[in-house]
């Protein structure tokens, strides 16, 4: 009937290693347990619906307690969102020794002024391999219980009534009172607290 043949050897594909970009190295290469506080911080901003669209949840946690050190919920997802709580991190934790930051590649993280208040405040940046989320797992771990224990649970209409929401469970329960098998079963405050009464 002088039909085309048809193929049954399966197709060999070359599969594109994950590479790391010079301009975004990954100096933290998956190793989540720093031996001391504010040597490592990692942040992401996540995505909470409204009645009227989206506001967005920016944290920083300290990867040595797993504490969040710094939060924020805006309408916006800008630049400026990470420059305030990196300044209410750096505040905060004071930090005496060099730190690295480590974020995923979106625009807000790689931004010329967020390399800038690194630069200047002596932080090393450090990034994700582009699509790769397991190289911020922390945090997307974070966000993935946040969204389960509390988020998913509610309809918000507000940034108000998510900023609620967020500070009731952040600083609420996740801080004091939810123990973390990376710490040995300890809240993130109870491992904090522990060092620094060591010293």
């Amino acid at each position: 009937m002088n039909l085309p043949k048809m193929s049954t050897t399966k197709p060999n594909f070359l599969y594109a290693k994950l590479k790391v970009s010079l301009a975004c190295p990954n100096h933290l290469n998956q190793q989540f347990n720093p031996t001391k506080p504010n040597r490592v911080w990692t942040s992401d901003i996540s995505y909470i619906p409204v009645n009227n669209g989206f506001v967005y949840l920016c944290v920083i946690l300290d990867l040595y307690s797993r504490k969040v050190i710094a939060w924020k919920v805006r309408t916006r997802i800008t630049t400026s969102l990470v420059l305030d709580r990196l300044q209410t991190a750096s505040d905060k934790c004071k930090p005496a020794q060099l730190l690295l930051f480590h974020t995923d590649r979106g625009t807000q993280y790689t931004s010329s002024e967020i390399r800038q208040f690194l630069d200047h405040h002596s932080l090393t940046y450090s990034y994700s391999k582009k699509g790769y989320p397991w190289d911020n797992a922390v945090t997307e771990s974070f966000f993935k219980y946040m969204k389960k224990d509390e988020l998913d649970r509610r309809v918000f209409k507000t940034t108000q009534e998510v900023t609620l929401s967020s500070f009731e469970y952040i600083e609420g329960f996740y801080n004091p009172k939810r123990p973390h098998s990376a710490n040995n079963m300890l809240t993130p405050n109870q491992k904090e607290q522990i060092y620094f009464e060591s010293l």
